[in-house]
């Protein structure tokens, strides 16, 4: 008996902000989900497994319009003519009262009751699956108390969507407890909620599989699911990359020797290592953060853009890789002695001191900051305003985060002393 584990597919996440990057690939991004569940089907019926679990999350939010229904429904119809069951738990995100528009389910599809937990019996692969839908987007209760034991004589698998004991990143829905898990006296429990894949527990075997596509720089690494074979008793599991967009965040230190020329040539080394190491025929979408003490810190500053468009030009030289730059994030330091700078008694002295008391004080930093970022924020349109907080409000810096604050003095700083020529040479 074989049978998948999905979970957290989010069909048509809306991926908002995604205009605002020249030249993103945004259809491909957009059909991701869709692309990874048509690759889940595929290997479902290559695989001929028997069943398919679905542990919430199926959808993102309320369809916009029944394309998302039917394009799902399209893909069960094909595991239906296939003889393949599909198993469903609604979660947070697809809801019983979140989902509003509603097509019929083939014949081979069980959605799970969101009033009470079910148990299904396939009496000819002896398994019984118990489930339990979210009846609303909040389930602050534990659900497994209302889940029958175990079938005596069967392969027992518990279906549910939970954030177990807590889990960075997700908000606490229908918490639950290992223990609490052990004594219903299953033999594997499919869990969703928690998009980084999680092995929980042997034994019984306990598992998040992740979710089935990354969709932003925060959910890197192979997503996929658990392909699962039972014979005498004993649970096989396999995980199986399905995304067709992988995600990959790629630190880059740079030292005092890099200099312009020489950027995309280390840059693109850092890269193709991530795209060697995540194989198979895919877009790669990196998020690349430069770090370390380095004169192309002055050259920056200078120039602004400059380091962002070099590992642009990196990602050009690739070969046979298909990459996608994201983001450039920059975390340099410069090669500037402000220690000596500091000592001195005319206008750069004081203003290396200014920012070093600055600093020093979270308080009063913010004192300056708030009204400076406030000043700025309110000259730009009201739709621009609008679009920054609904599309990009990781990028927006807020008076109140120290560390944003301090990154907006240090560079502001380091503009300055490069257009003063302070320090380095220009490389």
């Amino acid at each position: 008996m074989r049978f998948i584990h999905a979970a957290d597919l989010h069909i048509d996440s809306p991926l908002r902000g995604l205009n605002r990057f020249e030249g993103a690939p945004v259809a491909r991004l957009r059909s991701a989900t869709r692309q990874a569940l048509t690759r889940l089907v595929d290997l479902a019926l290559d695989e001929e497994v028997d069943f398919v679990l679905i542990a919430g999350d199926l959808y993102d939010r309320d369809w916009q319009d029944f394309h998302t229904g039917l394009f799902v429904r399209e893909q069960m119809v094909r595991l239906g003519r296939a003889g393949v069951k599909v198993f469903i738990v609604q979660g947070n995100h697809d809801a019983q009262g979140v989902i509003s528009r509603q097509l019929p389910w083939p014949d081979n599809v069980k959605v799970f009751s969101s009033r009470s937990a079910e148990t299904v019996k396939l009496d000819d692969l002896r398994v019984a699956i118990h489930g339990h839908s979210f009846p609303d987007r909040e389930v602050p209760e534990d659900l497994v108390p209302g889940y029958p034991m175990a079938v005596p004589g069967y392969v027992n698998i518990g279906l549910l969507h939970t954030s177990l004991t807590g889990a960075e990143g997700h908000d606490t829905y229908a918490p639950t407890s290992l223990d609490t898990l052990r004594s219903k006296g299953y033999d594997y429990w499919a869990l969703g909620h928690v998009h980084a894949r999680q092995v929980v527990c042997d034994e019984p075997r306990v598992v998040y599989p992740g979710n089935l596509q990354g969709r932003h720089a925060r959910e890197t690494g192979p997503k996929g699911c658990e392909l699962v074979s039972v014979a005498g008793g004993k649970l096989d599991a396999t995980f199986v990359p399905l995304d067709v967009v992988r995600w990959h965040q790629v630190d880059v230190v740079l030292n005092p020797s890099h200099s312009l020329d020489a950027l995309p040539r280390v840059v693109g080394e850092a890269m193709q290592a991530a795209v060697v190491s995540a194989g198979g025929e895919r877009l790669h979408a990196m998020r690349v953060r430069l770090t370390g003490e380095t004169p192309l810190h002055t050259h920056e500053a200078r120039q602004p853009g400059t380091l962002a468009a070099a590992v642009q030009a990196a990602a050009q030289d690739l070969a046979d890789a298909d990459v996608w730059i994201e983001k450039v994030q920059l975390a340099l330091r410069s090669s500037v002695d402000r220690g000596q700078l500091a000592q001195r008694t005319d206008a750069l002295g004081e203003l290396v001191r200014w920012v070093d008391d600055l600093a020093a004080e979270p308080q009063a930093l913010a004192s300056f900051g708030q009204p400076v970022l406030a000043e700025v924020l309110d000259k730009l349109p009201a739709e621009l305003r609008q679009a920054l907080t609904r599309e990009a409000a990781d990028d927006v810096p807020q008076w109140e985060d120290a560390g944003a604050m301090l990154a907006l003095l240090k560079d502001a700083e380091a503009t300055l002393l490069a257009h003063l020529n302070v320090g380095e040479e220009q490389p």
